[in-house]
């Protein structure tokens, strides 16, 4: 089955000390971080498009652009909501919301490519040397 317009995914996080934007920097707010959201984001795109992904391929995150609109407290479960938009070839772009039990805290246009994991890492051993 390919990967197709309105396709939907969603994800749910029990959000923890390990997930406090002070793991970034100890000047801001105990509370679930906008690197952890982002993540989160990107990895419900993943897990949509990984079932439909041939032999030898897997997806890369290329952009996304993230607005974190609310606080959430850890200890809180988050879920994330990813939808396609678009898909151009071998980029699918999705449109991502997230919530918490008492809100929406975000949202992001996230884009993914498919690309072939051999040539891939071909590319990233050959950055080593």
């Amino acid at each position: 089955m390919a990967i197709m317009v309105g396709l939907k995914n969603e994800m749910q996080l029990q959000t923890g000390p390990e997930h406090s934007a002070q793991k970034f920097f100890h000047g801001v707010p105990d509370v679930f971080g906008t690197p952890f959201l982002g993540g989160l984001f990107e990895g419900v795109s993943a897990a949509l498009m990984a079932p439909h992904l041939g032999a030898g391929e897997q997806s890369v995150g290329i952009s996304m652009n993230l607005k974190h609109t609310a606080p959430t407290p850890l200890g809180m479960e988050v879920r994330a909501v990813t939808e396609v938009t678009a898909v151009e070839g071998r980029k699918i772009t999705f449109k991502v919301e997230g919530f918490d039990a008492k809100e929406k805290i975000g949202e992001a246009v996230h884009e993914r490519f498919i690309i072939n994991a051999e040539k891939f890492n071909q590319r990233v051993e050959a950055k080593k040397s």
